[in-house]
């Protein structure tokens, strides 16, 4: 069998125990060893795109007991999406995005912070339409390829070959196309549901109580959910007092996109050019103003005093 993960870093101090030594991938980066950290970054080599997650591919089983992989489908939103990022950055830990094309061509911006924060960046078809439903092929290999161009066109630089199906529902047909454009593909071991359960209580419960039955695995969240970003941290919090240590994934190569998709989307792409990283605060500045027009009240003369 070809082996498709092989760990990129050093496994200095790991233990099921405390993963916080490798925390972030650069020493220093991460104030507080207390955080949850990162236990392990393993490499993906995508070639002949593997499947992962128990639920639907149960070649690669790839981590320990105790091991989570954070993974966050439909965004960038706002709002959410930040929460959720300013919670994984207390905990000095990464996870994987699989955003929606036309999420991330209309908020390029929330998805440039994702990528600068050191996260993982899939995609997850352009409109969020199930495959299965699009019969032509034409349709569905677009609706697959335009998520892929918007994505790398809103981060502006490297983006990972990893792939989730809407409803987690994937076709022969697409598998196999998948194949030749050597994207791995993702579904999951624990699905929060986090769509229907928005109490933040009851979803860290949930969540929780699935990974105490297997003992370890990927979880599907949602960044557009604002139940999600409510209940991160505690979720974060409770999976470090209950011993379980992130693994972060990361590519072998970066994805490829091809010509007449990255053209097929460009009409819908807001905001900076590709390739643009300058900050708005170096592109435009305020040099002069005019000081605020008094209001009514205070244009009004004071009162004399008797």
């Amino acid at each position: 069998m070809r082996i498709v993960i092989a760990l990129v870093t050093t496994l200095l101090g790991w233990s099921a125990s405390g993963g916080a030594a490798l925390a972030q991938g650069t020493q220093g980066a991460c104030p507080d060893p207390n955080t949850l950290g990162v236990a392990r970054t393993v490499e993906i080599d995508t070639k002949g795109a593997p499947g992962f997650g128990f639920e639907h591919y149960k070649a690669y089983d790839f981590l320990r007991l105790k091991e989570v992989v954070l993974t966050f489908d439909d965004g960038p939103q706002v709002g959410t999406t930040h929460a959720v990022l300013d919670a994984l950055a207390a905990q000095c830990t990464k996870a994987t995005f699989f955003p929606v094309g036309k999420m991330a061509a209309g908020l390029p911006e929330i998805l440039r912070d994702v990528a600068k924060a050191g996260h993982t960046i899939g995609s997850h078809t352009w409109a969020h339409v199930e495959i299965g439903k699009l019969k032509d092929e034409g349709d569905w290999k677009a609706e697959i390829e335009k998520g892929m161009s918007a994505v790398r066109r809103a981060v502006g630089g490297p983006v990972a070959p990893f792939f989730r199906y809407p409803t987690l529902k994937d076709t022969p047909q697409s598998l196999e196309y998948l194949k030749t454009r050597n994207v791995a593909i993702f579904s999951t071991d624990i699905d929060s549901f986090d769509f229907l359960n928005h109490n933040p209580d009851r979803l860290v419960k949930s969540v929780i109580s699935k990974l105490e039955k297997k003992g370890k695995g990927i979880i599907l969240l949602h960044d557009i959910q604002p139940g999600t970003a409510k209940a991160l941290p505690h979720l974060l919090a409770e999976l470090k007092a209950n011993g379980y240590t992130i693994v972060h994934l990361k590519p072998k190569a970066e994805l490829t996109t091809l010509a007449q998709y990255d053209a097929m989307i460009e009409k819908d792409v807001k905001g900076f050019a590709a390739g643009s990283d300058r900050p708005i605060s170096s592109v435009v500045r305020t040099i002069e103003e005019a000081p605020p027009t008094p209001t009514a009240a205070a244009r009004a003369p004071a009162p004399l005093k008797k």
